[in-house]
């Protein structure tokens, strides 16, 4: 038996050392309102093996206690609202009113179109141009977009996926125009592709050659942009289609482990790219839960990553990641409601040990949210930072029975499905057998039959609810705005050089017959003011569309 003194010593001259070194913690005191001092790191007064191998300190392996060592008391999370309807313009006024109200990183919305490689003048477009998020067609937009945003200052995530090699090359041309190099460039791009062919659909290009622009990424950022996260592996939309937390933990990393063994069989070096994974989870409204599936999160992938793969550099074992609140639990009825749901949500994110954080707003249900409603929801995350004390002390449940129980439970549940999803040939395969999607089909069924049978009550939904008349001040997006974008990106079209984007369209063309990295080629694409929509139908030609599971 190590005495706690003993092993404590040692994160305290190692890991703690070396990361107070580099960041001091914040500036704040870590005292109750009586004084009293807040201890950086409670622990067991003794400590065994087990508790070693599976809780430990954090910053040291597993991470179960969180990929830092000082945690919120070195630097909070970033507070993200992902935002962007409209035009690009609407959203840089939105962006630059969030920044001004405390925000510290953006989370970009994109529009239907955008996301599935369309143009807003495409026929499939109609009736879907910045509804959903804002439209991006050509470099013009994402240089509305950032318009008086410094790109060397600000971390940006982009949720976008099929298209997401285009997007990243207009935001590094944007740079590129601001002053800012790709290599000072900061934040995370989605590009998670497997979850779209199960959970959500915003899929263009069949599995294999998605997985090679991935890839592409991968090697581009490593070389060119190392500070920017090339993957957000997402569980968010794996859970808000209904799955339980141990499937999103399971189906998550099941993607992620497809995403690194693509990898290393094209020959980028596992700490290479490794280091600049990220992943992205479904903060739920049942607090302990989430907790417990945040922390087995952190402990089954530095396993994975150890065991199955390999890895000796810490960074490349450590799985950080973003939270957003949950929009499926959202309801119309009473909307005020809301914002319990989502301060439940959020602090479950901070007991978890999240990096970053996006609030819903109450009026999601209803419209797309108006400003009130957004600065409450930020004001949320400010509050949880800065009154509720959660943030003080590093994994504050870590050691209750019940916690430690739960986190254990999920861990197994999530290894017993990964070693299905192996046992059947990987992910893909599950993708095209329908297994990933069956799974979650069944829980959102299960889930539904709870509700409607009253034995799991939803407040003002199934129990308590009242009668009541929708007063709440909605956000539309104008039918205008279409007919506006459209004739911007017919104005950039006749304006930019027309000899000069097919050029760079047909040698894009030919490098996709081959198999160079598409990055350069996009970029040339981006620069040229070729549009989203002539690159993507340029790598439609080449790749063809999936058509997705005949049932």
């Amino acid at each position: 038996m190590t005495t706690a003194n003993e092993e404590l010593k040692s994160w305290e001259e190692g890991e703690l050392k070396k990361s107070l070194d580099r960041f001091p913690e914040r500036k704040e005191r870590f005292t109750t309102h009586g004084g009293r001092e807040v201890p950086r790191l409670a622990v067991p007064k003794e400590i065994d093996r087990e508790y070693l191998d599976n809780i430990g300190f954090p910053g040291r392996y597993p991470y179960t206690r969180g990929v830092q060592p000082t945690m919120y008391r070195g630097r909070l999370w970033t507070m993200r609202q992902y935002a962007g309807f409209s035009t690009a313009a609407a959203s840089n006024e939105r962006y630059r009113y969030l920044l001004d109200q405390g925000q510290t990183g953006l989370s970009v919305a994109f529009d239907l179109p955008t996301q599935i490689g369309y143009d807003s003048d495409d026929p499939m477009s109609l009736g879907e141009v910045g509804k959903v998020g804002v439209a991006i067609d050509t470099l013009a937009d994402m240089e509305t977009l950032f318009d008086q945003i410094p790109l060397d200052k600000i971390s940006t995530s982009m949720t976008i996926n099929s298209p997401a090699m285009v997007l990243l090359a207009m935001y590094v041309a944007v740079a590129e125009k601001q002053g800012v190099a790709a290599g000072k460039i900061r934040g995370t791009i989605q590009n998670d592709i497997l979850k779209e062919y199960f959970a959500r659909g915003t899929y263009i290009f069949p599995p294999k050659p998605s997985l090679r622009l991935i890839t592409n990424i991968f090697q581009w950022c490593a070389d060119k942009a190392p500070l920017f996260n090339t993957i957000s592996i997402s569980g968010y939309h794996i859970r808000e289609a209904g799955s339980t937390a141990s499937q999103e933990l399971a189906f998550t990393l099941a993607n992620g482990l497809t995403y690194v063994q693509t990898a290393l069989d094209a020959g980028l070096p596992l700490d290479v790219f490794a280091r600049r994974l990220a992943f992205f989870f479904n903060g739920s409204s049942n607090l302990l839960e989430e907790v417990a599936k945040f922390r087995a999160a952190r402990r089954l992938w530095a396993r994975i990553m150890k065991e199955r793969f390999g890895a000796t550099n810490s960074r490349s074992m450590m799985l950080r990641f973003h939270t957003q609140t949950a929009g499926a639990s959202l309801t119309a009825q009473q909307v005020d409601n809301n914002i319990v749901r989502v301060t439940i949500q959020a602090l479950a994110a901070v007991l978890g040990g999240t990096q970053s954080l996006h609030t819903n707003s109450r009026d999601e249900a209803l419209s797309l949210p108006t400003e009130d409603s957004v600065r409450t929801a930020l004001r949320t995350q400010q509050i949880i930072a800065h009154e509720s004390g959660v943030a003080d002390t590093v994994d504050p449940l870590a050691g209750s029975y019940y916690i430690e129980q739960l986190t254990d439970t999920i861990e197994q549940e999530a290894v017993e499905l990964i070693e299905q999803i192996d046992a059947a040939g990987g992910v893909v395969a599950c993708i095209e057998n329908g297994f990933i999607a069956a799974q979650i089909e069944d829980a959102a069924y299960q889930y539904q039959q709870e509700v409607e049978k009253g034995e799991r009550i939803i407040v003002g939904v199934n129990k308590f609810q009242v009668e009541e008349e929708t007063t709440v001040p909605v956000l539309r997006v104008d039918p205008q705005v279409e007919d506006e974008q459209v004739d911007r990106l017919k104005s950039i079209k006749q304006e930019r050089n027309r000899q000069e984007v097919e050029k760079a369209l047909a040698a894009l063309e030919q490098a996709a017959r081959g198999d160079e990295n598409l990055m350069e080629p996009v970029l040339d694409a981006v620069r040229a003011y070729g549009s989203l929509g002539e690159i993507c139908n340029v790598l439609r030609k080449v790749f063809g569309e999936y058509r997705g599971r005949q049932w």
